[in-house]
């Protein structure tokens, strides 16, 4: 798969999830119910695990996702940034899913939605990273 290909992924998997953290935010701070199959996604998102340093967990995926854009101009540098906010977004992905699990006790599907898409954009991003060395 080509550089540009591989960009072009990168930039459809970070507005997926940039649409899914927009959903949080606008409910996080409207208040309002979540359309949620699983039953946990309120819970979720009124723990204490949904707050960070008071940000909302939904406004640092939002960043998140904003960060994996800025990653997809052309060149290694760029390829190698994208690695970066990957490994930054796997391990805060992980964690709050662990919190999800073993801490909270529910599951938000628009939590796992969003780790699916950290965890795509993970593997693109390394793709990438591997197709830059090699053009380089």
């Amino acid at each position: 798969m080509t550089e540009l290909r591989l960009r072009s992924a990168i930039a459809a998997f970070a507005v997926a999830g940039l649409g899914v953290a927009a959903y949080l935010t606008h409910a996080h701070y409207a208040g309002g119910p979540l359309f949620c199959a699983t039953g946990g996604c309120e819970t979720v998102q009124h723990s204490r695990y949904a707050v960070v340093a008071g940000i909302p967990v939904a406004v640092l995926g939002l960043l998140g996702y904003v960060a994996f854009l800025g990653t997809t101009w052309r060149g290694q540098t760029a390829a190698l940034a994208g690695v970066c906010v990957a490994v930054v977004a796997v391990i805060f992905s992980t964690y709050l899913l662990l919190a999800q699990l073993f801490l909270i006790h529910a599951i938000c599907q628009w939590c796992v939605a969003s780790d699916a898409i950290v965890t795509i954009l993970a593997v693109l991003t390394a793709w990438r990273f591997v197709v830059a060395r090699r053009s380089a």
